[in-house]
């Protein structure tokens, strides 16, 4: 199975960190963020291919000299069509392919992908979304009744009433004709295909369960959730 990474995005919540590298190069103990999903995806025996998309004739290109000539990764310029059509231009790198795993390089979790894919297969679904339904707040609430504070909970663990999805998906090979019939020059995965599916029934939903997750925005965002990020490159077993 391939692993398909996006990291061409402009990185603008990163500002002004990534003006000068791209938020998949944004350090973290002295490695790149894309470097903890490049081993990660690694350690699973079926991936044998990593395809890495960026703008490498902009800043992507530092991810490209980080790399060098390594086996089984490939760099694939970003279409700049979106999404939809960042995959519908790598359609031969796919054609082999009845499942591939595609990665936005800004989350960070140690996702069992082994338990992913099996739900993707068992629910026969075009495509299997990351998801969770806990989140450790940011900020302090408090509990009130009849106007009186009771209780405060600082940054509580709380249940979410939705689902969270995460950038993190299973998508099969139908996803790319789903993509083809659009014939946009600009193609979002979520809302222009996934969208649809959900309404189809065709897409299933991996739990994260107790495993940790962050959108690593930034390296501030990174900076001051540094025990979390410890403890997901731990869960990484990196």
């Amino acid at each position: 199975m391939k692993a398909v990474i996006l990291a061409g995005g402009k990185g603008t919540r990163g500002k002004p960190y990534t003006e000068y590298f791209p938020k998949a190069m944004t350090p973290i103990n002295g490695k790149p963020l894309i470097d903890y999903v490049v081993r990660y995806l690694k350690s699973f025996k079926f991936i044998n291919e990593i395809i890495i998309i960026s703008d490498y004739t902009g800043l992507g290109g530092q991810i490209k000299n980080y790399y060098g000539n390594q086996k089984n990764i490939k760099f694939i310029q970003d279409s700049q069509s979106g999404t939809g059509g960042d995959l519908l231009h790598i359609q031969k790198e796919l054609k082999n392919e009845s499942e591939f795993l595609l990665w936005f390089v800004d989350n960070l979790c140690a996702l069992d992908i082994t338990k992913m894919r099996k739900t993707f297969k068992e629910k026969n679904s075009l495509a299997c979304i990351a998801t969770r339904t806990k989140r450790k707040e940011e900020t302090g609430f408090a509990v009130v009744e009849d106007g009186i504070i009771t209780e405060f909970k600082e940054k509580p663990i709380m249940k979410l009433q939705l689902s969270e999805c995460l950038g993190i998906y299973m998508l099969g090979k139908e996803i790319i004709q789903r993509i083809k019939k659009k014939k946009k020059k600009q193609v979002n995965l979520s809302f222009d295909i996934l969208q649809e599916l959900s309404k189809e029934g065709k897409i299933s939903a991996h739990d994260i369960e107790q495993r940790e997750w962050i959108d690593a925005e930034s390296p501030m965002i990174l900076e001051r959730n540094e025990k979390l990020v410890t403890k997901i490159i731990k869960q990484m077993g990196l």
